[in-house]
């Protein structure tokens, strides 16, 4: 299984952890977990991979919420879980 279907896996079965910091942005750029950051995973691809990142490589996915709108999620696979480091709407 490659990364975007680990990905995609782990979103299925909801095992998601969100950072601080993911949960503060959010909310302040009034992102909602079930309308926009679970259908964004759902239909997302992979565009930037961050094989640096500490302790797990990041990645940053481009995909689509309810609406139809674009939104970049930066996350990370460890732990057979899926990272959720932050999101926003791209410019």
């Amino acid at each position: 299984m490659n990364e975007i279907e680990i990905i995609k896996n782990l979103c299925l079965l909801r095992k998601l952890q969100f950072t601080d910091h993911a949960l503060k942005s959010a909310v302040e750029r009034n992102i909602n977990i079930e309308n926009d950051i679970i259908p964004a995973l759902s239909s997302g691809e992979i565009i930037e991979e961050y094989s640096d990142d500490y302790p797990y490589k990041s990645y940053l996915i481009l995909g689509k919420n309810n609406e139809d709108k674009c939104l970049h999620i930066v996350c990370a696979i460890g732990e057979d879980i899926l990272w959720i480091i932050t999101e926003y709407y791209p410019i």
